[in-house]
């Protein structure tokens, strides 16, 4: 728990008590007083409260990261478990895949550059 939560319920709880204080001795002043303690008190509870569930959320999102951290190398195992399994089972249909990559990679990569169009120059 934050302790703008504990300060913010206290000076909310000694507001209440002010300005019950005043409804009793009349006071309009008093009555005032309280109840602007009362809504600082309130106000600063519910500070700690967002600041309670933003640290909650960020130690959540820690723990999440964390586990997907530690699984990672276990799905990157088991994909390439998988893939292996796939091409010792057919491994014509691996071929021509590799095939078929290996031959749009060169068709990329032997493109000739563009060039850039002609300008007109005029000489004068």
């Amino acid at each position: 728990m934050d302790k703008d939560r504990i300060v913010g319920s206290a000076k909310e709880f000694a507001g209440r008590v002010e300005g019950a204080v005043g409804d009793v001795a009349g006071d309009a002043r008093t009555q005032a007083s309280g109840r602007a303690r009362e809504a600082a008190g309130s106000v600063q509870d519910l500070y700690g409260q967002a600041k309670d569930a933003a640290r909650e959320a960020g130690e959540t999102a820690a723990a999440y990261a964390k586990d997907a951290y530690e699984s990672g190398g276990e799905t990157l195992r088991d994909g390439s478990q998988a893939l292996a399994k796939k091409v010792h089972d057919n491994p014509l249909g691996a071929l021509l895949i590799a095939g078929g990559i290996g031959f749009a990679l060169a068709l990329l990569m032997s493109r000739p550059a563009r060039r850039p169009p002609p300008r007109w120059r005029y000489y004068g």
